[in-house]
């Protein structure tokens, strides 16, 4: 495919250009006459390479390279000096390409699904970093110098090999996500619990066997995944998470709840799902502004009266009058009473519950459907 566009009078007024998904390989010198770029899109392209005079667009402040064939940093991105969003996901890159330490204005830095191994130390040069992905890579470890980024917000570590973070992360007062999924973790440095800026934490797919103590300070979270691990119990100290939204243990091996997780009365989400929870406690009640609740597969024989109290739009019908507005996802329905027949009910119900006091009345089951009493 030809590029022709830059022999174009207009052209030189260009400010974004976008020539992802495409077969290119190499991009004509005349690139450079585009001095007024601000933001090119190369993505999903075969380039290893850039032209020399690619140094002209000195106005450049995004250059998505993501899905190519680079090996090496371009030397020519070095002196970009105004470059604030630089994505080079998804190459071939093996070594740190230390070039980069010189883009000091760099806010945001993808280097995700490459084969890095280690970070170096020169990493806090990038002192107005906003924004570092090192997912899907093969780090195990991260340089305590990293503490030096006072300005990161979101630093994302999944599907990795890590086994631990430095005890200098507790230095990131500005963070508000960090994502440490898919990785070897056994625990959290005792210091995290400075990051009181954090709302965002992915903790899921790794071997935690207990709630980590740490977390329970982190009073401005909103958002906490720890599915997929080895839990066996929930902290009391849960309950200090007051602004937590959404609150993700499906696939642990829980037994119980504390009581305390009434105290977290902001929760929207709450899934369980696939645990051995023989029974939730009364408290559960508390959480007046719950919209999702997954219990499925688990070992409950009962559900707490007071569950009723959660209205929203809880899989919780208090009338079958009510069944024409369910919500399509809910895979459990709760009924406080029936007053009419219950047929074409969604195909993805699992379970209905219902009142022990109910009359039996005619229910057409959906395929798999099993009815409990509560």
């Amino acid at each position: 495919m030809k590029i022709t566009i830059f022999n174009e009078e207009y052209a030189v007024d260009l400010k974004k250009l976008n020539l992802s998904y495409n077969q290119f390989k190499s991009l004509p010198a005349k690139i450079g006459n585009l001095c007024n770029l601000e933001k090119i899109n190369l993505s999903y392209n075969q380039f290893k390479s850039l032209p020399a005079k690619f140094d002209k667009l000195i106005n450049l402040q995004n250059i998505n390279l993501s899905a190519n064939k680079f090996q090496s940093l371009p030397s020519v991105i070095c002196n970009l000096y105004n470059l604030q969003k630089l994505n080079l996901s998804y190459n071939d890159f093996k070594s740190f390409p230390a070039e980069i330490f010189n883009l000091s204005n760099l806010k945001n830095l993808d280097l995700s699904g490459n084969e890095f191994k280690s970070l170096p130390a020169e990493i806090c040069n990038l002192h107005n970093l906003q924004n570092l992905n090192l997912s899907y890579n093969k780090f195990e470890s991260l340089p305590a110098e990293i503490c030096n980024l006072h300005n990161l917000q979101e630093l994302f570590l999944s599907n990795n090999q890590f086994v631990s973070l430095p005890a200098e992360i507790c230095n990131l007062h500005n963070l508000q996500k960090l994502n440490i999924e898919n990785n070897e973790f056994k625990s959290l440095p005792a210091e995290i619990c400075n990051l009181r800026n954090l709302q965002n934490l992915g903790l899921g797919f790794n071997q935690f066997e207990s709630l980590p103590a740490e977390i329970c300070n982190l009073c401005n979270l909103k958002y906490l995944d720890l599915s997929n691990n080895q839990l066996q119990n929930l902290a009391a100290e849960i309950g200090n998470l007051i602004n937590l939204q959404e609150l993700y243990l499906f696939n642990n091996q829980l037994q119980s709840l504390p009581a305390e997780i009434g105290n977290l009365i902001n929760l929207i989400t709450l899934n369980l799902w696939s645990n051995q929870l023989q029974s939730l406690p009364a408290e559960i009640s508390n959480l007046i502004n719950l919209l999702t609740l997954n219990l499925n597969y688990n070992q409950l024989q009962s559900l707490p009266a007071e569950i009723l109290n959660i209205k929203n739009k809880l899989s919780i019908v208090e009338s079958s009058y009510d069944i024409n507005n369910l919500n399509i996802d809910n895979e459990i329905l709760i009924f406080s009473e029936l007053n009419n027949k219950l047929i074409n009910l969604p195909f993805n119900i699992k379970e209905i519950w219902l009142k022990s006091n109910i009359k039996k009345c005619d229910i057409k089951l959906p395929f798999n459907c099993v009815i409990k009493y509560y």
